[in-house]
């Protein structure tokens, strides 16, 4: 018999078995000595008591052995007269479309315009300590995606439990620790991440795919509504049959080349904010109260919601232990974003704070331009950097003295490297944006006790939080609307929202490949 369960621990029980039996006992009503067996499902932390616990839900199986799993294993059912589909962007999107293509008996040829993941590190470094940034090998672009560096938070919204459960037992086969299949919130870390990239990457490698790094997209030559060749970095021409373009929500780059090759795309809703950062200890006191101090929880988390003015207004990318990196992808824009360490133990917590855009904020001349959206992300980000310190140092203000529209004093010590400049962020950020960030963060305060402190710090800008362009396609093929052989894919496509997605939706984009492959 199987009995599924929920039972609530203590943090300090967590690796106590003697704890799970009690538990198990007590909630089933079952005899001492009664035979089971039993595995967790998921994992996750309730803090709205006095005392935070883990609640957990579990099989049991009750006279019976846990079955035994199903690991995943990817084999490879490429031969020599395999079908070739080339793929541009190494990210997640990219890499488990090609992962997907080998299994299908595709041969993945893909092109990444950055670098390999191990050789982005030196030129973060350069970002971080020196403000030098390569356009081609940042945050955003390079092997792993604007992912790999930027936390590796595996969270998603998606229903599809089976679908998301394959990602991540696939990451698991890759060198993540299991622990992301049953946690509620896995995360993997920007330390750990990586290594589970390069795993990746060899495996398509050793199984007839073809990766080729510092190689940039730069031109499509069309025919009859298919695209017959791709160009490499302005000169290499390369005959294809079925292309996914999967480059990421900061390819820009590929939006112009579209435009300008007069194949659609269009405005999309995005958001764009602010980062908010404070010590970590004052979120762990508000959310876990008289546990705070327990050394077996986490670092806290939160999540915050608001409307303001007909708008949400909401946290994104929240960061517990983490840092506030430069994002910026050109040398005259200021972004940034947040990530964590597998362990999470840095001093502060760190969270994106946007506001919905949508078209009524852009110029009214540029609204019937499909690229509206990113010139009024640009000209934002180009704002920030005109106000900033120059090399990266990023405008700033408390949090209190923004929500008050004073300029800052003095600022409070912070994660972000390259340095902050106190500026009044009102001459940043348009004025729809700023005047909901201001009422929003007292309100913030109510929700979660400290948020709205002196204490708390706003770096701007926050404005990468997905892609402000979609690619339209069919829902049912996946095809582009006008080329047949073009696959738009992922989080640049405006079809995905983070790591587990935009692998979910690469894995789509193979097989919708495949099928058309199929029948023809």
């Amino acid at each position: 018999m199987i009995r599924e369960i929920e039972i609530a621990l203590l943090p300090i029980q967590l690796s106590d078995s003697e704890a799970y039996i009690g538990a198990i006992n007590q909630k089933l009503n079952l005899f001492k000595g009664t035979e089971y067996t039993y595995e967790i499902i998921s994992r996750s932390i309730d803090a709205r008591g006095k005392q935070a616990v883990y609640r957990l839900k579990i099989n049991v199986y009750i006279g019976e052995n846990i079955p035994e799993k199903l690991v995943y294993q990817s084999i490879s059912l490429i031969n020599k007269n395999s079908e070739t589909v080339h793929i541009i962007g190494a990210g997640p999107a990219g890499y488990f479309a090609a992962l997907k293509a080998i299994e299908l008996g595709l041969r993945p040829i893909l092109f990444e315009q950055g670098k390999m993941v191990k050789d982005r590190r030196r030129d973060l470094a350069k970002l971080n300590k020196e403000g030098i940034i390569n356009p081609k090998s940042n945050y955003c672009h390079g092997e792993g995606g604007a992912g790999t560096y930027s936390d590796g938070k595996l969270y998603t919204r998606s229903n599809k439990k089976e679908v998301v459960n394959d990602i991540l037992n696939r990451l698991v086969f890759f060198g993540a620790n299991e622990d992301i299949l049953i946690n509620a919130r896995p995360h993997i870390g920007t330390n750990k991440l990586p290594g589970i990239i390069e795993k990746i990457r060899n495996f398509i490698l050793e199984n007839g795919g073809e990766i080729h790094f510092n190689s940039e997209l730069t031109d499509l030559i069309i025919h009859n509504q298919l695209i017959e060749k791709i160009v490499i970095n302005g000169n290499e021409e390369l005959a294809v049959k079925n292309l996914i373009l999967s480059t990421g929500h900061s390819s820009h780059g590929i939006y112009h080349l579209l435009n300008n090759k007069k194949i659609e795309i269009f405005a999309k809703p995005f958001a764009l904010g602010v980062r908010v950062e404070h010590p970590q200890e004052l979120i762990n006191e508000a959310q876990y109260k008289s546990s705070a101090k327990n050394p077996e929880l986490p670092p806290a988390y939160y999540s915050l919601v608001e409307q303001i003015d007909g708008r949400g207004v909401f946290s994104f990318c929240m960061c517990p232990g983490g840092i506030i990196a430069p994002c910026s992808t050109n040398d005259n824009e200021i972004v940034v974003n947040g990530w964590s360490p597998s362990k999470r133990n840095n001093p502060f917590a760190n969270s994106g704070i946007v506001v919905e855009v949508n078209e009524s904020d852009y110029d009214p001349e540029q609204k019937k331009d499909p690229l509206a959206a990113l010139l009024f992300q640009s000209q934002v980000e180009k704002r920030a950097f005109e106000f900033g310190g120059g090399k990266m140092v990023a405008p700033a203000q408390r949090l209190i003295d923004f929500a008050n529209n004073k300029l800052s004093d003095h600022l409070s010590k912070t994660s972000y490297i390259p340095g902050v400049k106190s500026v009044q962020l009102e001459n940043i950020l348009p004025s729809q944006i700023y005047s909901r960030l201001q009422k929003a963060f007292p309100i913030f305060g109510k929700k979660l006790k400290g948020f709205y402190t002196e204490q708390a710090m706003v770096i701007g800008v926050e404005s990468r939080t997905s892609s402000p362009i979609r690619i339209p396609r069919s829902n049912l093929t996946l095809q582009h609307s006008q080329i047949k052989n073009l696959f738009p894919c992922g989080e640049g496509a405006g079809y995905a929202g983070g790591i587990v997605s935009a692998a979910i939706d690469g894995i789509r984009c193979s097989e919708a490949v495949f099928s058309l492959s199929s029948n023809k």
